[in-house]
């Protein structure tokens, strides 16, 4: 008699441990209005950081080009300033939109 109650009761547990596990709640993705605009806001934030690295990389060159041709230290960093500010009017204007 004694192991049939003992037998019982350790059936009763796995019983009740399994749906413990059939019911617990699985974790859930909604997409809410927030969440979209969070998204749009990084995407933007990532082309505006992507506009700045093109304008430096743009800039270098440019400097690099200059002072192969010849120019100034003075000219050419002002070229290379003026590449890098349209970059970061750009990525500002992406930003924004």
């Amino acid at each position: 008699m004694n192991q049939k109650s003992t037998l019982r009761v350790g059936l009763t547990i796995i019983v009740f441990a399994a749906a413990g596990l059939l019911v617990a709640p699985t974790p859930g993705y909604s997409q809410t209005g927030g969440m979209e605009r969070r998204d749009d806001r990084r995407e933007g934030r990532q082309d505006a950081r992507e506009t700045k690295q093109t304008g430096r990389e743009e800039g270098r060159d440019a400097k690099a080009d200059c002072r192969d041709a010849g120019g100034s230290g003075p000219e050419c960093r002002q070229e290379k300033r003026e590449i890098k500010q349209d970059a970061r009017g750009k990525a500002r204007d992406i930003r924004n939109d």
